[in-house]
């Protein structure tokens, strides 16, 4: 049997994420990070979940998603009613889970072709 490896189409894959570290591409992120199928955004300045401020959520809401996947590190950390009340002012979904469960969304909805942007917070 003839196996062969299909390749995304998309530039960003997520390989695997936990509290601590991604794996973007061949890439390992030890902070905390911005990605969506065509851009990786490094060194994004949020590690808590409870305490992300909507200004926080510009960088990632200039890249133009229709639905944001907020990884929260080990565990599920909801934001503020300000802030998911502020993404649904703007008119874009606000999902918010772990970082495993994150990753597996992110490359589910890449894959499909949606305008995904997956904002990781990782306790380096």
């Amino acid at each position: 049997m003839q196996l062969s490896q299909e390749l995304p189409d998309y530039a960003y894959t997520l390989r695997a994420a936990s509290g601590h570290s991604a794996t973007v591409n061949d890439k390992v992120l030890g902070t905390s990070f911005i990605v969506t199928p065509d851009r990786l955004v490094e060194n994004w300045p949020v590690a808590v979940g409870a305490a992300l401020t909507v200004a926080d959520l510009e960088p990632v809401l200039a890249l133009g998603p229709e639905v944001i996947l907020l990884g929260t590190g080990d565990r599920q950390v909801f934001p503020s009613a300000q802030v998911l009340g502020y993404c649904l002012s703007r008119g874009v979904g606000l999902e918010v889970m772990n970082n495993p469960s994150a990753a597996s969304t992110y490359n589910v909805l890449a894959g499909e072709g949606r305008k995904v942007a997956a904002a990781f917070m990782l306790a380096g």
